[in-house]
């Protein structure tokens, strides 16, 4: 058979980076063809050259035996290539047709649009209704949007990017089921993620990038995860060493009957949120995003202050609501965000500048209202070398680097303060195994030193690794906490969708040693 795609020598160089190195890759008509790699491996700069949004230096692009030149992503989806982002572009106060209609290369025809829609969304085993409003819809019937966004287009190639990296374990299932029914039907699918189990459940063959060139090409179905690994890192994984936690009998942070309205009109409002974290553990906050995750790490953070007499936040047992994030650091509280460069670093200030905004305190970084660069400088270095940041130097800028390494760097700079209580929001999202089991055990060994630890994430799978009890925020509720060994990926996906006990918030409780509570 003729493949659908072939690339052939693909080469591409940014200032000082080899991002694709003699890349070859074919795929074939209905085959599910997965590309896997570290972060900064190169897969994302591939991708941008078969949908057009860039250009290769060198090579050839040939769609079913001929070669081509796709100058623009409204070239490729005339071609018959769609691509399917791992962040949404979705308008939230317009209904589904509307996004849809928006989108598509032909005229604005609702009434025709939301006909196709409801055709397709059934034939596909994805429910839409295509008048209802964006923001009444949760994650996974979102992402069905982007989806059928793509496939009105008829394509013959669909690109997904992270397709699961917000939803369920069962809602992924339920992706893979209409993933394997477009596959059926001759589409073709390039799939990018970083969970190594789903590649080897879903796709028929995986293409492995490593510094920008191809490491190999595997059966993901008959070949263990560890040797995915391997040919993505160039060496086996490190595991995970987890000590049993011996939590502090006091909580350090404590939220006690939480109750804030969102700031945003399209947010989640919480209600009667309590936790206790203590002194050498880690607790976990599982959820779909959009259940009030963002609105918890802005109180937690400072970010966002309460009342003058509302003491629901506590810290070492001493209220901290009315603090700002500053007052808040001071007394020994790290913070490291979702958005790594929106809100993580200053994405045009260098490294040895993004280590001032939260640790300049330490060291004696600013004097006499200036910076002491030397010192700024030192704390970067450290940073660097200590969590393995592949940059170019204290002087690199910060959006110059890879989602995995920028990360390190932020967990690091959040470490090296050596934190009372660290909360970290969606620490390894996005990122390779490598960088993911490097992060977790960060985390963990931090823990074991003394720290209490707060993770909120939407990894089930690293939850369970890390955490020594976890409970499940779902529509700005929070349920009761539960240790690591007594629930499974399943409860916690009943949870997250709304089933089981997900709804009743509970009284701070104590560590994983006694109660269960959160």
């Amino acid at each position: 058979m003729t493949p659908r795609l072939e690339l052939r020598g693909i080469t591409k160089t940014f200032p000082g980076v080899l991002a694709n190195d003699n890349v070859s890759l074919a795929v074939m008509p209905g085959e599910i063809h997965a590309v896997l790699g570290e972060n900064g491996a190169g897969k994302s700069t591939l991708m941008k050259i078969i949908y057009g949004a860039l250009s290769a230096d060198e090579g050839e692009i040939r769609w079913n035996g001929e070669l081509v030149r796709i100058p623009s992503p409204t070239a490729a989806r005339h071609l018959g290539i769609g691509m399917v982002y791992q962040h949404f572009s979705l308008f939230e106060t317009v209904s589904v047709a509307e996004n849809i209609a928006v989108a598509v290369d032909e005229p604005f025809d609702l009434p025709a649009i939301s006909a196709r829609v409801r055709e397709l969304s059934e034939r596909y085993g994805m429910p839409l209704d295509p008048d209802r409003l964006l923001h009444h819809l949760s994650v996974g019937e979102r992402q069905r949007v982007e989806i059928v966004r793509c496939l009105l287009q008829r394509p013959t190639l669909l690109v997904l990017d992270e397709p699961t990296s917000v939803l369920t374990p069962q809602a992924a299932r339920s992706l893979f089921e209409t993933l394997r029914v477009i596959a059926a039907e001759g589409c073709s699918l390039l799939y990018i993620s970083h969970k190594l189990e789903e590649i080897r459940e879903l796709c028929d063959t995986a293409t492995i990038l490593r510094a920008g060139a191809v490491a190999g090409t595997a059966d993901p179905k008959t070949t263990s995860p560890a040797k995915l690994a391997a040919l993505m890192v160039g060496s086996a994984l490190p595991e995970t060493h987890r000590e049993p936690a011996r939590p502090d009998p006091t909580p350090r942070l404590e939220v006690r009957g939480l109750d804030a309205a969102a700031e945003d009109p399209f947010g989640t409002d919480l209600e009667d949120v309590s936790l206790a974290v203590h002194a050498g553990e880690i607790v976990g906050i599982a959820g779909v995003s959009g259940n009030g995750q963002a609105e918890l790490a802005a109180l937690l953070s400072g970010e966002r202050t309460l009342s003058a007499d509302d003491d629901a936040l506590r810290l070492d047992g001493e209220p901290i609501g009315r603090l700002d994030a500053g007052a808040r650091r001071r007394r020994g509280l790290a913070f490291i965000p979702e958005d790594r460069l929106g809100r993580g670093v200053v994405p045009l200030m260098s490294l040895r500048e993004n280590v001032v905004l939260t640790a300049h305190a330490r060291g004696g970084m600013v004097r006499g209202g200036m910076v002491r660069r030397d010192r700024a400088d030192a704390y970067a270095r450290r940073v660097i070398d200590r969590f393995d940041v592949r940059c170019t130097g204290t002087g690199a800028v910060a959006r110059a680097l890879s989602g995995g390494n920028l990360q390190k760097f932020i967990v690091g700079r959040e470490m090296e303060l050596a934190p009372r209580v660290l909360v970290v929001s969606q620490p390894t999202w996005g990122l390779d195994v490598a960088a993911a089991a490097f992060i977790r055990q960060s985390l963990i060994d931090l823990s074991r030193a003394g720290a209490a630890v707060l993770v909120i994430s939407e990894e089930l799978d690293e939850l369970l690794e890390i955490c020594d009890r976890i409970a499940v925020l779902y529509r700005g509720r929070l349920s009761e906490g539960r240790n690591r060994g007594e629930v499974t990926v399943e409860e916690l996906g009943l949870m997250m969708a709304g089933g089981s006990a997900a709804a009743g918030a509970t009284e701070p409780a104590g560590p994983a040693a006694g109660r269960t509570g959160s």
